[in-house]
């Protein structure tokens, strides 16, 4: 087999392949390909102007075939170009893919232990906490004095997001001394006991089942956002470049605040939805009371469908009463059996069309009886 190509593939790889493809039954083959110096592959990777200098050297003129070790090993380095930046653009996806790969492994593992957990208490109360000190530590930070503090402002967020009423202004009226963590020991604390009298007329079970539900709604929502988040920031981090900073590395630090970001949403808005639902005694599972008892109705198709044509009759005239045993009423309601169906039978085997007449006189039986049973 002759392979011949119009041009060089931008791997040597494939052009291997093509070589490969000429060989039969222990025939190598032959292949020649044909190449312009204008092609993308040399004009792109390889070094036109100095490969038409050097032929116009030796006196080539335009038109004529060039078969040159020289060319092909230009050739070949101009497909090796091709290759390393291949290379280094599939390395360069793996790096970039990698990150997205390591925050998913971390939301599937916390994804699995909430499925195979059977009591999710212990997470929602250490979600609860969190909130609190963010809250605090925004209202009242540690490094501000005293008189900077804002426990109005404290005790309004506490109540629109988490739905308790915490004299924090008392508290520290009649604690001056009071630490920022002290005051959120005591929110916790005031939280702890209004969730557990909301959460009273649930059964322990259903209300562990709701949390988990709750958990895993608020996790997939706000992780599917966070995937578009990402694709559209890694749609224009490569500006970054033009900035002289490293765009792969920037990529790495702003995925990490955008994971970290979505973590706290999630604990934030799982904490809010618990905290201010509601839950009424009519969220425990009721058992079930059994069905009542229906009579049954049996119903034969068959007699139902021979009494129904008995039943669109006309009333027949009552016979005059005579001497002698009276059947029961049960045989008097039973329809009367339907009247045998006679068999049609010939009175002489069937023939075909092609087959001989049966009266012998040797032709087919359409040319013969036949034609005569059509006729009439």
């Amino acid at each position: 087999l002759r392979i011949v190509g119009t041009e060089r593939h931008e791997s040597r790889r494939i052009d291997n392949q093509l070589r490969g493809r000429s060989g039969r039954q222990g025939d190598p083959g032959a292949s020649r390909f044909y190449i312009s110096l204008e092609d993308s592959l040399m004009r792109i990777f390889g070094d036109p102007k100095r490969t038409q200098g050097m032929l116009s050297s030796v006196g080539m003129r335009e038109g004529e075939a060039i078969e040159s070790k020289l060319l092909s090993r230009q050739i070949e380095r101009a497909q090796r170009k091709v290759e390393a930046h291949n290379f280094d653009v599939r390395k360069q996806l793996l790096e970039y893919d990698d990150v997205a790969n390591d925050q998913r492994r971390v939301v599937y593992e916390r994804r699995d232990e909430l499925l195979g957990s059977g009591d999710v208490s212990d997470i929602v109360a250490g979600m609860r906490d969190e909130m609190v000190q963010d809250l605090v530590a925004q209202h009242m930070p540690e490094d501000a004095a005293d008189e900077d503090w804002d426990p109005a402002s404290l005790e309004k967020a506490l109540s629109l997001e988490l739905g308790a009423d915490a004299p924090v202004t008392e508290w520290l009226g009649a604690s001056p001394e009071l630490s920022p963590d002290g005051v959120a020991g005591r929110v916790n604390d005031e939280l702890d006991r209004l969730y557990r009298e909301k959460t009273a007329p649930v059964a322990p079970d259903v209300m562990r089942h709701i949390e988990r539900v709750v958990l895993l709604q608020q996790l997939d929502h706000h992780w599917k956002e966070h995937l578009a988040a990402m694709d559209y920031l890694r749609q224009g981090i490569h500006l970054r470049g033009y900035a002289q900073r490293n765009p792969k590395q920037e990529y790495k630090r702003e995925a990490f605040e955008m994971f970290t970001e979505m973590l706290g949403m999630v604990a934030r808005q799982v904490t809010v939805t618990l905290c201010r639902a509601q839950f009424s005694a009519a969220d425990k599972p009721v058992a079930q009371a059994p069905a009542p008892s229906r009579k049954l109705q049996l119903q034969h198709d068959e007699a139902s469908a021979l009494a129904a044509p008995a039943a669109r009759q006309p009333a027949r005239p009552q016979a005059p009463a005579t001497r002698g045993p009276r059947r029961p009423p049960a045989a008097r309601d039973m329809p009367s059996p339907p009247a045998p169906v006679q068999t049609y039978r010939r009175a002489r085997p069937r023939v075909g069309r092609n087959d001989p007449c049966p009266c012998g006189s040797g032709k087919k039986y359409k040319r013969c009886h036949g034609a005569i049973s059509a006729d009439a």
